[in-house]
């Protein structure tokens, strides 16, 4: 075992698009939230961040949130939230930039996407703890296809993120962790990913970002 009980020992590694580039799927509902410019869209997404990163930063057993970025913004909101950043040195994709930050951190490490907004500190931990004792588990998202969480013990992190990635993390040898973690397993995508993280309570900036843009709901 690593975590024993709620000994801090996990180094989560957390990836952050330019804000240019991030989302691209939720353009057309930020495009008529709020005065539909490309401001909304930019907080959006650093909301969904920022949420993520502040249930990281309050899990038991997490020693250290990393977040690779380029983003100005993203990297300033970060740090105000505890997160230690690096910059994307690879600059060529998702999974470099991941392999980057993951190198020379020590002990258990784990890759988190970065648009969890409904995730739960406890619900991290129990899945951190599973990952114990496995070489390198991962966690699919709530569709069965893609990956919201990747974990790597005394090995290295090997991320195959990007479509089909549940089945190329298998694949690769890494164990399905399964557990009761509905926040840790809705990333959004869609507008209907995030009307199902706001079902199940998504966090108070994201809670209160949507409430500006959109008093009436989703």
């Amino acid at each position: 075992m690593c975590s024993h009980g709620d000994v801090p020992s996990w180094s989560v590694v957390v990836p952050a698009k330019r804000l240019a580039v991030a989302k691209t799927r939720l353009r057309p509902l930020t495009a008529v939230l709020g005065d539909g410019t490309a401001a909304d869209h930019d907080a959006l997404v650093l909301a969904l961040l920022a949420d993520t990163v502040a249930a990281a930063r309050a899990c038991p057993v997490v020693a250290e949130v990393v977040v690779v970025t380029d983003d100005p913004a993203a990297d300033e909101l970060v740090r105000g939230l505890g997160a230690r950043t690096v910059a994307d040195e690879p600059d060529a994709g998702l999974n470099p930039a991941l392999e980057h930050a993951a190198r020379g951190l020590a002990g258990p490490v784990a890759a988190l996407s970065s648009d969890l907004p409904a995730l739960r500190a406890a619900e991290l931990a129990e899945a951190l703890e599973a990952a114990d004792d496995v070489r390198r588990g991962f966690v699919a998202d709530a569709h069965g296809t893609g990956t919201t969480l990747l974990t790597a013990v005394g090995v290295p992190l090997r991320p195959a993120f990007g479509p089909g990635s549940a089945a190329a993390h298998r694949a690769g040898g890494a164990v399905a962790l399964v557990g009761n973690w509905p926040g840790l397993v809705r990333d959004v995508d869609t507008d209907a990913d995030l009307r199902a993280a706001v079902a199940l309570g998504a966090g108070p900036r994201t809670t209160a970002l949507l409430g500006r843009l959109l008093p009436a709901g989703l």
